[in-house]
């Protein structure tokens, strides 16, 4: 069996690296799986990128653009909204041709249009969509916020200046995409139960195939290490408890850092002595800007594309804390976890089916900053910390393993083409 994964980027962004580890696990177990990319950073021979030209970076541009007209020049949501009115037809290439299944990823901002995934289902080719966010069942935003508009046809959207109108742009590209789900055939994978939740809901989905597989990390990659070495290596205290936030940008509102500074200030009233045996170390763009910001000394680590460092980081961590107001099935958390990190998270998204309350860490109430700093203190207490270490590696190891992962694509990928042939 032939896959090819069709994704924005091999490296950037969690999609991205989900896809990846994707790309391997089944190749490590019988399946002969490229990766098609528009933005190819690795030099992975298993990744394949689209031809660099002026016409590439070009369809990034006009679709921002365009997105920035409808905004009335406003760029307030600009990139909470893609529109996929541009990108690459990849129906003529080898890789295309040659692979029995196209497992479409994340392929926004320029990478496929809506036209191109019309002809992709032309094709005749199995599609497998794995839904890292809930675009592929929405009109024009990655996540609802509340709204409930993808269920019946969108319009009046929130992301548009005035909240739109009842046939604004999100309601024509609703209908767009509607003319090529209601027919065709297209097998939808969420990456969380509560992202397949939401797709069942979707009025795109009604006649779809819609199941949920986690996405897959190497946990031989991802394991303990020696906590001393690795705080050695980074610069960190070796006797303190650390407690770490991560996000590519940590700036971003969507992970929550005013509910983390409400929490850490609240530990730092507290537990006074924790001014000088705890710290935070921040893993993400923009985390000098917070040094200020946090009641208890801050450690910036910056932005960190090396995979051995970001696991060096995870491994001189004590608590991992990840208070995201909208999540799917966060890379971090599941990367914190395999390294033996209780992580400590809000009730919201898939979460709650990654942390086990009170098993391997803490899931705190909804937007509750004060619940946020009681899970982090618990988790930090001796008692606690290691049967909570031990039982987050055992989770990882048998939820999100290589093997457990692709074996459950592959039943879906083997479905995918019975069923073709069933029609053929």
């Amino acid at each position: 069996m032939r896959v090819l994964i069709v994704n924005t980027s091999d490296k950037t962004g969690g999609a991205a690296v989900a896809a990846n580890r994707l790309k391997d696990a089944l190749n490590n177990n019988g399946v002969k799986a490229k990766m098609l990319v528009r933005d190819k950073i690795t030099d992975d021979v298993t990744v394949v990128g689209l031809a660099q030209g002026v016409r590439t970076k070009w369809n990034l541009l006009w679709e921002r653009w365009c997105v920035f007209w409808h905004l009335r020049l406003s760029r307030k949501h600009l990139f909470e909204i893609d529109i996929a009115n541009i990108g690459a037809d990849i129906t003529k290439l080898r890789e295309f041709q040659e692979a029995d299944i196209i497992h479409l990823s994340w392929i926004n901002q320029g990478m496929l249009s809506i036209d191109n995934i019309r002809r992709i289902l032309a094709s005749g080719k199995p599609v497998v969509w794995t839904m890292h966010d809930l675009w592929p069942a929405s009109s024009i935003c990655h996540y609802a916020h509340g709204c409930e508009g993808f269920k019946c046809g969108c319009g009046n959207c929130r992301l548009l200046p005035g909240g739109g109108s009842k046939n604004d742009l999100s309601a024509k590209v609703f209908r767009k995409k509607k003319a090529i789900f209601s027919h065709n055939n297209i097998w939808f994978v969420a990456c969380s139960q509560w992202l397949a939740g939401q797709a069942r809901q979707s009025g795109l989905l009604t006649e779809q195939f819609v199941t949920n597989i986690p996405n897959p990390i190497d946990t031989h990659f991802f394991c303990p290490q020696d906590k001393a070495k690795t705080r050695q290596t980074l610069g960190l205290p070796a006797e303190k408890k650390v407690i770490l936030f991560v996000s590519q940008r940590v700036t971003d509102k969507r992970k929550g850092m005013d509910f983390f500074i409400a929490a850490i200030e609240r530990l730092a009233r507290q537990y006074p002595t924790w001014q000088s045996s705890a710290c935070i170390a921040i893993l993400g763009s923009h985390a000098e800007d917070l040094t200020q910001a946090l009641a208890m000394p801050v450690y910036p680590l910056g932005y960190v594309t090396d995979a051995q460092q970001i696991c060096n980081v995870y491994n001189a961590a004590d608590v991992f804390v990840l208070p995201s107001l909208e999540d799917n099935l966060p890379n971090t958390i599941m990367e914190a976890m395999a390294c033996g990190v209780p992580c400590v998270g809000f009730r919201v998204g898939g979460i709650p089916e990654m942390i086990d309350h009170r098993l391997n860490g803490y899931v705190a109430a909804e937007r509750d900053s004060r619940d946020l700093a009681e899970g982090i203190a618990w988790t930090l207490a001796d008692e606690n910390h290691t049967r909570l270490s031990l039982g987050a590696v055992e989770k990882v190891r048998r939820c999100y393993s290589h093997h457990s992962v692709a074996m459950r694509y592959i039943e879906v990928y083997n479905q995918a083409i019975a069923s073709k042939n069933y029609q053929i």
